[in-house]
């Protein structure tokens, strides 16, 4: 590709995924999922647990570690191990947070019955993209992306979906954030290291 075709292109990209995200749909879901985060994990002492498969993996455990990092304390469980024995890490008071595009993947929507024969009342927090899918249903609280294609040319993989994930996820830590109260001097006692850890030690 020239320099003008790689241009166009990311430009391109860049257009389509910034709609994307203006697509997501708002609702008043996310106030219910920020009350749920909020009372099971900040006021219960519960744990949030995200999970999701592949590249919506990816973004379950950057969400958890974010969301560690702001005073709600989280855990990436990976499905597939949930599976041989990592659903152990399941305790009271816990919520979940699964996220899968199609709302199809097989583990994702294992994880919900084998979760749930652990502990019958456990919240379940759901991102996808397919609104008529088993774990939409699934979940107490439903998150949608709005569907948006993936930019990938094939249309296959996960491009536009796992930016769409990281945006509302993003919303629900930044909520969480404002809904306990949350200060620099408490982000600064989890950030020890690092330009990020100097930066919230400093006085304003």
């Amino acid at each position: 590709m020239t320099t003008s075709q790689t241009e166009d292109l990311m430009r391109e990209i860049l257009r389509k995924e910034a709609e994307a995200i203006l697509n997501i749909p708002v609702s008043d879901a996310y106030s219910k999922a920020v009350d749920l985060i909020v009372e099971h994990v900040n006021r219960r002492g519960g744990k949030l647990i995200t999970s999701g498969m592949g590249k919506a993996g990816q973004i379950a455990m950057n969400i958890a570690t974010t969301f560690c990092s702001t005073g709600t304390p989280a855990v990436f469980l990976h499905p597939s191990e949930a599976q041989h024995g990592d659903l152990g890490i399941i305790q009271r008071n816990d919520l979940l947070l699964l996220l899968s595009n199609s709302g199809r993947t097989r583990e994702i929507v294992e994880l919900v019955d084998l979760a749930r024969n652990l502990n019958p009342s456990i919240p379940i927090i759901v991102i996808t993209g397919n609104p008529q899918s088993l774990l939409a249903g699934a979940g107490d609280v439903t998150l949608l992306t709005g569907g948006s294609p993936e930019v990938c040319p094939l249309g296959l993989t996960p491009t536009t979906s796992t930016t769409m994930m990281t945006v509302m996820g993003d919303v629900l830590v930044v909520a969480t954030m404002k809904a306990i109260g949350f200060t620099k001097e408490e982000y600064a006692k989890r950030h020890h290291g690092g330009y990020l850890g100097e930066k919230s030690r400093k006085k304003d």
